[in-house]
């Protein structure tokens, strides 16, 4: 059961932590990249950067329970207005890509994300796509 609920800008951090840990390690790239999402995009215009870590720190606690997954996922879609799922996703892919390598457990994540949301699917390749094309290099 859910102890809490959590602003939109905490649950779109939340998934972009639960994307970054979902291959159990967290990189510095992933991390950096969660960082410079926070204090570049309009979205988190009001949110305190100095809350990054507490909220980092928060879904992490949450992500170590057992069987804590589902509720993290719950969380978030429970937190965002339904325009902002695909902002959430949009995110997730974003911190994917951010080491330049996706892995199976981070598909999966998305996946787990993307059915959570009930995105479409057409969509979700789109976001994909334009993440190859930003993060593409020579």
């Amino acid at each position: 059961m859910m102890a809490k609920t959590v602003s939109p800008q905490e649950a779109l951090i939340y998934a972009m932590v639960t994307m970054s840990a979902a291959d159990r390690t967290m990189t510095d790239s992933e991390l950096k990249r969660i960082g410079a999402i926070v204090q570049g995009l309009p979205m988190f215009r009001d949110f305190d950067a100095e809350r990054l870590v507490e909220v980092t720190e928060e879904c992490g606690e949450l992500l170590a329970q057992p069987d804590s997954l589902h509720t993290v996922l719950d969380l978030i879609a429970g937190s965002l207005p339904s325009r902002l799922y695909d902002t959430a996703y949009a995110l997730a892919v974003d911190v994917a890509a951010a080491d330049l390598t996706v892995g199976q457990e981070e598909l999966r994540m998305l996946q787990l994300i993307r059915d959570r949301l009930g995105l479409d699917t057409l969509v979700c390749a789109a976001i994909e796509c334009g993440a190859r094309a930003r993060f593409r290099t020579l």
